[in-house]
């Protein structure tokens, strides 16, 4: 895999105006662009189509967490609109995701099934917090309870945090793909953020992709902060 292959750019804006402009500023220099949900409420299906156009692939955030048949359905119209990723929440248990999967793979030959990963514990969430909603297990415990079911369910991969990527590869061995969210240079704000680490030290975890939204999207030269992460990860071993 090419080093710019493995970053996707999050658009967390609220306008197909300035997704757009930064898609065309990096336009062949990274992997995927993120569109979640600030950015779909916002834009809807138009800004997914639009990205394609441009050649560029579309990892669609919207986590979804409902009935099984809900799911489903939803992650059927994400494959129709041609996203190459998307996301689950593993906490909507094995039914759902086994659901998602049989209906994706069950679409017509001609439409490609987008990698589906799944989303344990969310990278904002602490121990503390996975008490107060009445999880008393340990936050790698839940990681790699919810993990290996969405191994079972059959689920392409998971959304790790920077923190729990050596705890999944532990677990779960290299095969499983890991995208890795969090990501702040050294000494950076957290934000709302919980679990981060540095672009470097994620690579070397293990971690196959990386999320990267604020570093380089309220970056007053966003190619410029795109190659110096680029560097830092050549100069990784991972």
């Amino acid at each position: 895999m090419k080093v710019e292959d493995r970053i996707i750019v999050a658009l967390d804006y609220d306008s197909a105006a300035e997704s757009l402009n930064l898609v065309k500023l990096l336009k062949g220099k990274v992997g995927f662009f993120k569109v979640g949900s600030q950015l779909f409420s916002a834009e809807g299906p138009p800004i997914i189509k639009k990205i394609i156009e441009m050649g560029e692939k579309v990892f669609l955030d919207l986590k979804f967490h409902d009935i099984p048949n809900t799911a489903a359905k939803s992650a059927q119209v994400a494959q129709k609109m041609g996203v190459s990723m998307l996301t689950i929440h593993t906490s909507g248990g094995f039914s759902m995701m086994s659901a998602v999967m049989s209906a994706l793979s069950s679409s017509k030959p001609s439409i490609n099934r987008p990698l589906v990963l799944g989303v344990t514990v969310l990278t904002s969430l602490g121990t503390p917090d996975l008490q107060k909603l009445g999880i008393q297990d340990t936050l790698s415990n839940q990681v790699a309870r919810l993990g290996s079911l969405a191994i079972e369910a059959g689920l392409d991969g998971l959304v790790a945090a920077p923190t729990e990527v050596s705890l999944i590869r532990r677990h779960f061995g290299s095969s499983l793909l890991l995208v890795t969210p969090g990501i702040r240079p050294s000494g950076s704000p957290l934000n709302d953020q919980n679990r981060v680490a540095t672009a470097g030290a994620s690579i070397e975890a293990g971690s196959d992709h990386l999320v990267i939204g604020r570093p380089i999207t309220a970056s007053s030269n966003p190619v410029f902060a795109l190659e110096e992460l680029l560097t830092t990860i050549k100069n990784t071993n991972g």
